[in-house]
């Protein structure tokens, strides 16, 4: 298996240089060159079998054969055992109503579901780096839970310095100190003076300078990364398996800001799973709920949300979409792209939107509303659930479905990354698992910088210990 640029010009890579790459030279995002397929009695021979188990029929096909098969199904068990998630579904489904599910995400270490795919792209990055004899560089961006996950993923490996950026002021409490708090030489925390599209906008400029990127070995562990998407296409195939694929079609809900995580879904369907329709959710910050309402992509200013993780408007993952719907034309993306950058509008065509709505369909989730989810999951089921999850499940519930179709609804977080969103919805403040409840006792080490690209390359530069040329 290749992979592909979405602008087209970038040349087509196996998959361990894609890990490393992450963002393509000509500034698109890699896909696979086709689509394995996970065929109907694929699908059923899955059903009871664990989950490393199901990863490993999910992503060998996407490995290429670049690492060995023994060696990836060691680094699943690693990844997927008691020792990092504490459930031993990894991912497992809860009943909320009669056709409604939770699918639980927030069991690894940081409470959020980018554990499930940056515990191993952490492992993934030491195995193909020992093999090599090399060191990189890795640059991140979050709004509040890719942080913290990849710091987890990747503190203290003898062959990876790591560098995060939030925007200042915006993350909950809880999710600054889980970042903030990792005191591991190789780990290094900005809050940057803007917004999480600020701080997405930096560190594309650090992979488009070549002469920065190849210097420090730069590499990614936003869902601009290729293995990202690649981990979370598993948790999309194991609950669909669960509710009875490929003889039952399943929906699912996912309440979105970047676009990687319904992606995952919107691959798992190209593979196979019988995906009926998929729900994306939206906060105040409805770029994309706009999006499916009218085939135009306009950004607006970011407004915090209690749901900040979602406090996005340029939705990067959304560019592998736009790559299908454009029929894998690569300069027709790159043009809608130069588009959005320098105006901050695009539109398909007519066609291309109801292409795209035969899958997709979107819905805002305000403020109150998002409350008010909180609060009527709660007084049903006794469950608490966090705002993200709540804007899924308010999604979901809005949907036009028939009602024989289960819907999947993420959960994304545990409640107690948004204490103070779950108790003023519930009454309810949540506390947080053993292994973080001294957190706000904690040091905390991090570095207020202003949003300037020099000033954040002098700091990556300074902490890398990857040498100019190195190997």
């Amino acid at each position: 298996m290749k992979y592909i640029s979405t602008r087209g010009q970038a040349p087509a890579l196996p998959f361990d240089e894609v890990l490393l790459a992450g963002l393509a030279r000509d500034g698109g995002l890699y896909v696979p060159d086709a689509w394995p397929a996970l065929g109907p009695d694929a699908l059923r021979a899955l059903r009871g079998r664990p989950y490393d188990e199901v990863a490993a029929a999910v992503m060998l096909p996407f490995l290429g054969g670049r690492i060995a098969e023994a060696d990836f199904r060691r680094l699943l068990a690693d990844t997927y055992g008691p020792s990092v998630f504490a459930h031993r579904a990894v991912t497992p489904l809860v009943q909320l109503d009669q056709r409604t599910w939770l699918m639980e995400l927030f069991h690894g270490p940081t409470l959020a579901f980018k554990d499930v795919a940056l515990q191993l792209l952490g492992r993934l990055f030491d195995h193909v780096l020992a093999v090599r004899g090399e060191r990189m560089t890795v640059v991140g961006a979050t709004s509040g839970d890719t942080g913290s996950a990849a710091i987890e993923a990747c503190r203290d490996r003898e062959r990876v310095d790591i560098v995060i950026l939030h925007p200042h002021g915006r993350t909950s409490a809880v999710q600054r100190r889980q970042m903030t708090t990792v005191l591991s030489p190789n780990v290094h925390n900005v809050a940057l003076q803007g917004t999480f599209d600020d701080c997405q906008d930096a560190v594309k400029a650090m992979f488009n300078d070549a002469a920065f990127r190849d210097g420090l070995h730069l590499s990614a562990v936003n869902s601009i990364n290729w293995a990202r998407i690649m981990a979370q296409i598993v948790y999309y195939v194991a609950a669909a398996v669960a509710l009875g694929a490929p003889d039952r079609p399943v929906a699912f809900a996912v309440p979105t800001g970047n676009f990687g995580n319904v992606y995952a879904a919107y691959a798992a369907r190209a593979m196979g799973v019988p995906v009926a329709k998929l729900i994306v959710g939206s906060n105040a910050n409805d770029i994309l709920a706009r999006f499916f309402a009218s085939g135009r992509m306009e950004t607006r200013a970011v407004v915090p949300t209690i749901s900040p993780s979602m406090d996005i408007q340029i939705s990067s993952n959304f560019e592998r979409l736009l790559f299908d719907l454009m029929d894998r034309d690569g300069a027709a993306v790159a043009t809608s792209m130069a588009e959005f950058r320098r105006s901050g509008r695009f539109a398909v065509s007519q066609g291309q939107l109801a292409r795209a709505l035969e899958l997709f369909e979107g819905h805002r989730c305000g403020e109150e509303a998002t409350l008010e989810t909180m609060a009527r999951v709660h007084r049903d089921s006794g469950l608490l659930i966090d705002p993200h999850t709540a804007v899924g499940v308010a999604a979901a519930q809005a949907a036009d479905l028939d009602p024989s179709v289960p819907v999947v609804s993420l959960a994304c977080a545990h409640p107690a990354k948004f204490p103070d969103a779950v108790e003023k919805a519930t009454g309810v403040r949540p506390g947080l698992p053993r292994h973080l409840a001294d957190l706000f006792e904690r040091e905390e080490r991090v570095t207020v910088l202003p949003n300037d690209l020099g000033t954040l390359q002098d700091f990556v530069r300074a902490r890398s210990r990857v040498t100019a040329g190195a190997a």
